[in-house]
């Protein structure tokens, strides 16, 4: 029972509430909906064959939750693409996806061209890269969207363990750019969104018209921006976040989650411009500075990062054509 009526305690949730599957798809059939599940990969060939088989096995075949499993890829150099359909999945190269349209890679670039290739109602994306994948990280995001009236898009959250390496794993950590960068910026500017326990999880789902209706920065500052165009758009209300225990992943470099911050507050600033809620006098810099020691000197490492962002896709025209009916997220 939530004891405070409060939006975190309203629309935060526990994957077990919603752990009789039956039940979610008597709900979804009641409700005339489909869902559709989609892996954004890049090189995942390592986990993608364990998350698509248990997926399928348990919430396709022996109950029908989930109606179609789609890998959209940026270009694996392994055999991502290839594990992936001998396991069952429907595998798309991004760049064959609307190919009238110049390419982009990134994962917001999957996501985006995702949506023009799946056919569900609920659109339920989850990262390739999980090592402990479980049902939980799909029936529990499809939990509050099926069961709960208002809701229309659900956030995951969850312990994230710190690998260190194949064998030592530390038991707490992780959500690092969470901390030293999201949560201070949403705090700044959009205290209501500091609620959410993961704001960067890459796990999330909601009705397709809350998806189709927003922009898709093609880079890292896709979950953010996201969160923010929907909060816009909608309000809290129509938002929720699931916690989902525990996930085990491939953690990155200090390195390299300095330029995923860098991307992110790119981003950032400019969705502030865009609103109003901020204006600068000239433009921002482009480009990450970074520093490596090489012969016992140190010297800078530029990393380009250009802010790319895909229109809502309901506004292109071969999108239309092929979902002419929807509505508005509320």
């Amino acid at each position: 029972m939530h004891e405070n009526d409060t939006w975190l305690s309203r629309r935060t949730y526990h994957h077990s509430e919603f752990a009789d599957i039956e039940a979610l798809v008597r709900r979804k059939e009641e409700r005339g909906l489909k869902v559709s599940l989609c892996f954004p990969t890049l090189n995942e060939e390592a986990t993608i064959a364990k998350e698509i088989v248990l997926i399928k096995g348990e919430l396709q075949m022996r109950h029908k939750l989930v109606d179609e499993i789609v890998v959209i890829d940026s270009g694996s150099t392994d055999r991502t693409r290839e594990v992936a359909t001998e396991f069952g999945a429907r595998v798309y190269l991004a760049t064959d996806i609307l190919p009238e349209i110049a390419p982009y890679r990134g994962k917001g670039e999957n996501l985006w061209k995702a949506l023009y290739v799946l056919e569900g109602d609920i659109i339920v994306y989850v990262d390739a890269d999980i090592k402990n994948i479980h049902p939980r990280f799909v029936y529990g995001l499809l939990g509050p969207l099926l069961k709960e009236d208002g809701v229309r898009f659900v956030k995951a959250f969850y312990d994230r363990p710190i690998s260190l390496d194949q064998k030592t794993v530390k038991p707490s950590g992780g959500g690092r750019v969470t901390e030293l960068v999201t949560r201070p910026l949403f705090s700044s500017f959009y205290p209501e969104l500091a609620q959410f326990i993961q704001p960067l999880s890459g796990e999330y789902a909601g009705f397709r018209e809350c998806f189709d209706s927003i922009p898709f920065p093609i880079g890292y500052g896709v979950e953010t921006s996201m969160l923010m165009d929907i909060y816009e758009r909608s309000g809290m209300e129509a938002m929720a976040q699931v916690d989902l225990d525990k996930r085990v992943h491939r953690n990155q470099t200090t390195v390299a989650l300095g330029r995923m911050s860098f991307g992110i507050i790119q981003t950032f600033i400019a969705k502030l411009r865009s609103s109003g809620r901020a204006t600068m006098a000239g433009e921002l810099h482009k480009t990450m500075i970074q520093f490596e020691l090489e012969d016992g000197e140190y010297r800078p490492r530029e990393s380009r990062i250009d802010i790319v962002e895909r229109p809502p896709i309901i506004q292109i025209e071969a999108y239309r054509k092929k979902f002419p009916a929807r509505g508005d997220c509320p």
